[in-house]
């Protein structure tokens, strides 16, 4: 039988970094004027649109939670569910 033993290397210290020299930092200021000149690139915005199937099935499989939820935020669709299912429930 043969024991070996483990041993874990000791962490290295990264080096620091180099002083900036004269020249880069004159550069700076240049490269910073060169990106601010640079036109934004206009954001992509995609448009989606779910069919009213898709609407009525996602209402259907909603939590209770979150109907409360949407009919606390004003959602008229959802406090009218509310008021539905509180009345199915007084009736029983």
């Amino acid at each position: 039988m043969m024991i070996a033993s483990v041993s874990t290397p000791a962490p290295q210290t990264a080096a620091p970094p180099p002083a900036a020299s004269t020249q880069d930092a004159a550069s700076a200021p240049q490269a910073q004027a060169q990106v601010q000149a640079q036109p934004a690139q206009p954001v992509a915005q995609d448009k989606v649109t779910i069919s009213n199937a898709a609407r009525a099935l996602q209402e259907a499989a909603e939590t209770v939670a979150q109907t409360a939820k949407e009919a606390q935020h004003g959602d008229r669709q959802a406090q009218h569910k509310l008021a539905a299912e509180e009345a199915r429930r007084a009736a029983h």
